[in-house]
């Protein structure tokens, strides 16, 4: 997902991608919410990523998959 809030270098955690100015994995956010954690909780255990990127991220991946419900592949 190309995103303003998340950014993929080479030279940043190997191209994970993270959140834009931070070097905090998207994947940690939903591995905090999969296992039950709140947004709070992991805005508190990773400060440099702020409660607008979190938003803004799970905003861009809710259109996605709305979108992708929209029109399916086929």
């Amino acid at each position: 997902m190309k995103s303003s809030v998340i950014s993929s270098n080479s030279n940043v955690m190997g191209g994970t991608p993270v959140f834009r100015g931070t070097r905090v994995p998207v994947q940690t956010l939903i591995d905090y919410v999969e296992a039950g954690d709140s947004i709070s909780d992991f805005l508190e255990g990773f400060p440099t990523v702020t409660k607008e990127q979190v938003i803004a991220f799970l905003e861009e991946a809710k259109e996605k998959v709305l979108a992708d419900f929209q029109n399916p592949p086929g």
